[in-house]
């Protein structure tokens, strides 16, 4: 009997000291907890200049749009479009847009560090559909305009080049001059690197009509340049280049040889 109430003693015992145990918090310690650091983007995002040419990893449609998260092998990005046919595993070239700061979408009731805005998503991997280049965002969308003040570049005494014509020479005779080699020296005003795997750059050389759009000529090529920088351009001409999604040119100089003066 003794031996039976001594067991039920040590048994209570051990029960009591584990259920205090379990009760006792993890740390004694009065510090205060340290805040960990926010996920979300804390600076101001500014427009992506040049756009972005990537893998959707992720996407979704609300409310008219269709929202695309963007691998480009160095960063992720999300952008809203009107909405298109997307799937992941797509390849899609986002041109320039508006950042959106922490952004909530009602409709998918969902949190975004930041959302670039665009008029358009150009899917590489799909079709492009004949109604495309005349999408527009829904009613109330924020703006996706990102054209910025002209940059300040000299068009002064820009000599042509050797046997080449000005850029507003180009635009007159144009229709003479389509499928033709062309010989241009200009200063580039707009660079954007890699869209949709060249690289664009808008000429001037202070010829043409800048009310009539006929003072700016877009080239694409592998070359690099900066904003400012006397190039000697040489390449075909091609008339009425519509790529799809709003990428539509009156004339284009494409794949063009590119020198750096």
């Amino acid at each position: 009997m003794k031996k039976t109430l001594i067991l039920i003693t040590v048994s209570l015992a051990a029960l009591s000291l584990s259920a205090c145990s379990q009760d006792k918090p993890a740390s004694t310690s009065t510090q205060a907890p340290q805040p960990t650091a926010p996920t979300a983007m804390s600076a101001p995002a500014a427009a992506k200049t040049g756009g972005t040419s990537g893998t959707v990893v992720e996407t979704m449609n609300a409310a008219g749009y269709t929202y695309v998260q963007v691998d480009s092998g160095t960063e992720k990005i999300w952008a809203a479009a009107p909405a298109f046919a997307v799937a992941v595993g797509d390849n899609v070239v986002v041109p320039e847009g508006m950042p959106m700061n922490n952004y909530h979408s009602k409709t998918l009731d969902r949190n975004f560090p930041v959302v670039y805005f665009v008029d358009s998503v150009l899917n590489a991997s799909a079709p492009v559909s004949p109604a495309a280049a005349g999408m527009t965002m829904p009613e109330g969308h924020p703006s996706t305009d990102t054209a910025a003040a002209p940059v300040d570049v000299d068009l002064t005494n820009i000599a042509k080049a050797e046997g080449g014509l000005s850029v507003g020479e180009i635009f007159t005779d144009k229709a003479n001059l389509s499928g033709k080699e062309i010989a241009l020296r200009g200063k580039v005003v707009k660079f954007s690197p890699q869209i949709m795997g060249k690289n664009w750059l808008h000429i001037q050389d202070g010829s043409g009509d800048s009310a009539t759009g006929t003072h700016d000529l877009t080239v694409t090529t592998s070359v690099t340049a900066n904003v400012g920088d006397t190039v000697l351009v040489n390449g075909p001409l091609t008339l009425d280049k519509d790529f799809g999604y709003g990428y539509q040119y009156d004339i284009i100089i494409e794949d063009a040889m590119v020198t750096v003066e």
